[in-house]
């Protein structure tokens, strides 16, 4: 009964392939067992589905290969064979004898080559994908023409589309969707990041060229004020990521506590009150507050009148205590997201813990650190993630409040509240400096998507996904 058993499992449990064989093999296959028929389809798509009878599919495979050779010809390669200088002719005034005024003679434009030679490139991954499709498929009507058995018409083919291949069908606008508009304008920022794309060199007007690592140096050590522009305002970023986010989120969670204990009343109203400041959209509370804390605001007018300081306090241009209050603004803003969702998730935590922990002498400090905290951690940290990966990029409360200042000579076009992502919106909308913004953007998505994977991997919610009772 045992072999028998053995035997079954060898039958059905084959050996987990490998990438390459998994996508080359039946290519391989195709070569060395195909027809002549089959083996010209890597010549001419579709051809062996035409000799066999498959005529619908086999004209559509070869109508894409004609398109995608006429694509090429007629459009991508007048881009794509300027791709290695982007442009070597700039626009430029000739003078007219006939009407003796200056006309401008349009030349080459970087922009266009660079997006659209791209655009060219990425069509040669789908051309390879069909192509391989066109192989499989031709090897397949072949042994089945040598069974006897007759191939599926295009109907046919088409309801597999619902049936067995849905997931094709599901899945195939998705992925189009996801590389037309976020891999392609990705790999297009990352080439812009290696240019001299800036406010000097303005196509159509003027060109820009490759400059190699030239922006990536000049950010490390080869600009001493772009470098130390760019570690002072990635120090500050990553400090304010973390406090933004566990103040907030301790916070947050004490203040559910203490709503949710028990012997307090109008629980409903006191967690209304919190809500109510997250119900006003946010722009409008930090463009109020900005006003608030301005020199001749209302903070420094009260405390003025009061007799409490005898001038104006720098809230918003004295670097220390600008960084201070974006801070504390933000957890005006920030307290009651995390107390509407920690305290659904004190209420599902099961009160026979804590009977247990009061039984066994355990005060309210202990319960808290032995079962409130590891169970909201276990519970939340892909949510903290998130959420310290949004303050890393927290584009509002920075430039609403202090729109990143107060400025420096310190700094390379920013100031002292300046965030990662404030300072390209600068260096972008305000300097021009498109290769520079790009080569920050890269450095912005290094480091969040390193320290997401690496804290995301090491926390309990992966570890101990299938144990945590």
């Amino acid at each position: 009964m045992l072999g028998m058993t053995q035997n079954i499992a060898k039958k059905h449990i084959r050996p987990k392939e490998g990438f390459f064989k998994r996508t080359f093999g039946p290519l391989l296959q195709a070569f060395r067992e195909g027809d002549a028929w089959t083996r010209l389809s890597a010549i001419i798509m579709g051809l062996g589905n035409l000799r066999r009878g498959q005529i619908i599919k086999g004209l559509l495979m070869l109508a894409f290969e004609v398109g995608f050779f006429l694509f090429h010809i007629f459009f991508g390669w007048q881009y794509l064979k300027d791709f290695g200088t982007l442009g070597t002719v700039s626009q430029r005034r000739v003078w007219d004898e006939a009407v003796q005024i200056y006309r401008r003679v349009p030349g080459d434009n970087s922009m266009l080559i660079l997006l659209f030679s791209v655009l060219t490139l990425a069509t040669i991954i789908p051309f390879v994908l069909i192509w391989a499709a066109n192989m499989k498929s031709a090897l397949k009507v072949q042994k089945q023409a040598e069974a006897g058995v007759k191939p599926n018409t295009f109907i046919q083919d088409l309801k597999t589309l619902l049936d067995e291949r849905f997931h094709i069908t599901l899945l195939t606008m998705p992925m189009i969707s996801l590389a037309a508009f976020t891999v392609l304008p990705i790999i297009f920022m990352v080439l812009i990041a290696f240019t001299n794309f800036d406010k000097t060199h303005q196509p159509p007007g003027s060109l820009f060229t490759w400059v190699g690592m030239t922006n990536v140096t000049d950010v490390f050590w080869g600009d001493a004020l772009k470098s130390r522009t760019f570690f002072g305002i990635l120090g500050w970023t990553l400090i304010w990521a973390v406090f933004a986010t566990f103040t907030n989120y301790i916070l947050g969670m004490i203040l559910a506590m203490m709503i949710n204990k028990k012997g307090i009343r109008l629980k409903k109203m006191w967690r209304t009150i919190f809500v109510i400041t997250i119900a006003v959209p946010q722009f409008v509370s930090l463009l109020l507050v900005s006003k608030m804390f301005t020199d001749t605001g209302v903070v420094n007018v009260l405390l003025q009148q009061w007799g409490l300081t005898d001038g104006p306090i720098p809230f918003l241009t004295d670097p220390t205590l600008a960084r201070i209050l974006v801070i504390v603004v933000n957890l005006w803003v920030g307290i009651p997201y995390t107390m509407l969702m920690t305290t659904g998730i004190l209420m599902n935590i099961p009160a026979d813990l804590y009977e247990s922990a009061s039984i066994d002498g355990a005060g309210p400090v202990r319960q808290f650190f032995s079962i409130t905290l590891p169970y909201m951690l276990f519970v939340t940290t892909p949510q903290m993630i998130t959420t310290f990966v949004g303050n890393i990029n927290n584009f509002n409360v920075i430039y609403l409040l202090t729109t990143g200042g107060p400025l420096t000579l310190d700094y390379y076009q920013a100031g002292k509240t300046d965030l990662l992502v404030t300072w390209l919106y600068k260096l972008t909308v305000n300097e021009q400096n498109y290769s520079l913004a790009s080569t920050i953007g890269i450095f912005i998505f290094l480091i969040v998507s390193s320290l997401s994977l690496l804290v995301y991997n090491l926390t309990g919610s992966v570890k101990k996904e299938d144990q945590f009772q």
